[in-house]
């Protein structure tokens, strides 16, 4: 998965499976379901129980494992849920919620796409992110373990 900063050319790569990457295609895609997936089950309980997921934040990454929280808002309480990544992604998604990171994170971990001198930067578009995915060498993402 690759997140990109809004208003900026960095991307933040985060290896996720298979059935996580379907489960936020899925999404993006508007596909629905007759039953409700896990994701949107987590959506409906977090509604029914009165709540309002505000915030996603992708907070670190330890033995290249990265971690993230759900910040879910229940009147004056606030409750932080310790997730995966592309779990809180999935249901960020379904209840459009915003996704963050620390500056931190970004600095370590995230791939600069700009080019020095091309002016302000601009959001990728499909084309150009497969053909910068494309282009890619491995060690662009780090040593990773399967």
């Amino acid at each position: 998965m690759i997140l990109q900063e809004r208003e900026g050319e960095r991307v933040l790569p985060i290896w996720i499976g298979p059935a996580e990457a379907s489960a936020i295609a899925m999404e993006l895609a508007g596909v629905k379901f007759s039953r409700p997936l896990t994701h949107d089950l987590l959506k409906q309980v977090i509604v029914g129980l009165g709540a309002d997921l505000r915030k996603v934040i992708i907070t670190q990454v330890k033995d290249n494992t990265y971690y993230a929280e759900l910040h879910i808002y229940r009147g004056d309480q606030v409750i932080q849920i310790d997730a995966r990544p592309s779990d809180s992604i999935a249901v960020a998604l379904r209840l459009k919620a915003p996704i963050f990171t620390s500056e931190t994170l970004l600095e370590h971990t995230a791939i600069d796409t700009g080019e020095p001198g091309a002016g302000p930067p601009q959001p990728l578009d499909a084309d150009t992110l497969k053909s910068y995915l494309q282009n890619l060498d491995p060690e662009d993402f780090g040593k990773f373990t399967p």
